[in-house]
């Protein structure tokens, strides 16, 4: 080997070379900054074939403009979702803070999977998930958790504690051909479908309550299944319950389902299933559960005072779950990846535990603060905390109220507007969220009757295809004319949440989180419904 050549090399890409990382940063920046004056536009086009055949690895060593070139075309295809008019899905514009935080966590690259790989990094997540476990359990005497790659892991998390719960060293030795289930809402996410599966439970033993009309799951239904598993013999792990369904925002009874859990275990004697929360899209609600209604020093109007009411009742009952999901990506308008699983009492994560003898080459660990005894993973980055803290701290927990009101009030004003007009209607009317779900029928339908024959079970079966067919056609139709320098890019589910007789409902969606929308692109919304029907 050529020792000359090997320096370059080394020199290239492993010699703090400042001026040249600034300059290609820089020239990324600019080019971020010039897509950020554009209006959003369809995706560019993909080509996978091409990017399969033609791997292009170079054979000799270049430079950093070298990598700069090898991933900009691609760097310049992704959308930033930075535009105010992207309102299709939970998905919204990253803030500066969660950059500065990222670029920190980039920078010295720790690995959270013990101290001595980590260091202060393992102190910062820890702050971190203490912070936001406050928040969301409102100041819990001991609460512990830890940063995933996303919400679906989460989620394994909450239900293999579960399973641990009912059917003792499973870690060890599996759940020995007993029939374990777990309980969630027709409308809950379908990574819980993924979790059963992949913890070994079985897709087919995850069982999917119904909810009512407000995308809340049926806590009487729920009731029935829990008294047929328990007196079949089956073993109930864990609930999972829903704080924000991803399409309508819908958000369950956690004090009675946690008052049904208690009493039925009570009564077959059996152990407490594990509540855990889905709320990775309605935690940051928690942001305003102390905001101060009589003070009102943010000076929200009498509608947005009386919303905020509600969000605070329904954070209420955060207080008495086990654990939860949550996606700081989302309401928290953080980089990727920056989802954590938090547990209300540190003690619960005995169930996750293993042995230092399990992980020889972290001989060093100890089980009172390194992630590796406990955590799926074992290399896990720390951009979740670095995320996490920055954004918490730069904005404050006043800028995060202001955030998350203005997401609300928008959602409300879209509603208040669409009730106005009779061939549409509001599906998630009542529920308390950034999100809105509702049918555009041709001018002359009345919507409000006709959902409301759907869900008496009185809508003749041919008539309802020919409803939601126009649902669809009504939102093509939108697409095809909208103005992208001015219309808003909407969503579209073809089922909301809520499945009267098993009916899955479609719907257009908005979701408002992009700080930057505005009362005059919620109106141009109600213009362009108006012109689609």
């Amino acid at each position: 080997m050529d020792r000359n050549d090997y320096r370059k090399l080394v020199d290239t890409f492993f010699k703090w070379d400042q001026e040249s990382i600034v300059t290609i940063l820089e020239e990324l920046l600019s080019a971020a900054a010039t897509e950020h004056a554009l209006h959003p536009a369809h995706a560019m086009s993909q080509n996978y074939e091409t990017a399969k055949a033609n791997p292009e690895i170079h054979m000799l060593p270049g430079n950093l403009k070298d990598a700069r070139d090898a991933v900009f075309p691609y760097f310049w295809g992704t959308d930033s979702f930075n535009s105010p008019l992207h309102l299709e899905n939970v998905r919204g514009p990253a803030n500066n803070a969660s950059l500065i935080g990222a670029f920190a966590c980039l920078l010295k690259n720790p690995n959270l999977c013990t101290d001595r790989y980590s260091q202060r990094s393992n102190e910062l997540e820890v702050k971190s998930v203490t912070a936001l476990a406050n928040l969301i359990f409102y100041h819990t005497d001991d609460p512990w958790g830890v940063f995933t790659i996303g919400g679906t892991i989460s989620n394994l998390y909450g239900a293999k504690i579960g399973i641990e719960r009912v059917v003792p060293g499973a870690m060890q030795n599996g759940i020995g051909g007993q029939r374990v289930v777990g309980f969630c809402s027709e409308a809950s996410h379908y990574s819980n479908r993924t979790v059963a599966g992949w913890l070994g439970i079985g897709v087919n033993n995850l069982i999917a309550i119904p909810t009512d009309a407000h995308l809340s799951i049926r806590v009487d239904l729920l009731e029935q299944q829990l008294d047929e598993c328990y007196q079949n013999g089956t073993k109930v792990a864990y609930v999972v319950a829903s704080f924000g369904t991803t399409d309508g925002f819908g958000i369950d009874d956690l004090a009675a389902i946690r008052t049904l859990l208690d009493a039925k275990s009570t009564e077959y004697q059996q152990p407490t299933p594990q509540l855990h929360v889905d709320a990775a899209v309605g935690w940051a609600l928690s942001f305003l559960a102390d905001y101060d209604l009589g003070r009102n020093t943010l000076g929200f109007s009498d509608s947005l005072l009386s919303i905020v009411k509600r969000v605070q009742e329904a954070c209420k009952g955060l207080r008495v779950v086990d654990s939860a999901t949550i996606d700081f990506h989302k309401l928290g308008r953080g980089h990727y990846p920056s989802s954590a699983f938090l547990v209300n009492h540190r003690r619960d994560l005995k169930y996750l535990a293993r042995e230092v003898t399990d992980t020889p080459y972290f001989s060093e660990a100890q089980a009172s603060r390194d992630p590796a005894l406990i955590t799926l993973e074992c290399s896990r980055p720390a951009l979740g905390p670095y995320i996490v803290m920055a954004s918490l701290n730069g904005i404050g927990l006043t800028g995060w109220q202001m955030l998350t009101a203005r997401s609300l009030e928008l959602a409300e004003r879209l509603k208040q507007g669409l009730e106005t007009l009779p061939y549409c209607k509001v599906l998630n009317r009542e529920t308390i969220g950034v999100s809105v779900d509702w049918w555009v029928l041709p001018k002359g339908r009345d919507a409000e009757r006709i959902y409301r024959q759907l869900v008496e079970g009185t809508l003749p079966d041919a008539e309802r295809e020919q409803y939601f067919a126009e649902v669809a056609r009504t939102q093509r139709k939108r697409e095809k004319m909208m103005d992208p320098k001015v219309d808003a890019r909407l969503g579209f589910t073809t089922n909301f949440g809520f499945k009267p007789f098993g009916i899955e409902i479609p719907a257009w969606k908005a979701v408002f989180m992009n700080p930057a929308t505005d009362e005059e692109m919620v109106d141009r919304i109600l213009w362009s419904v108006e012109e689609s029907a």
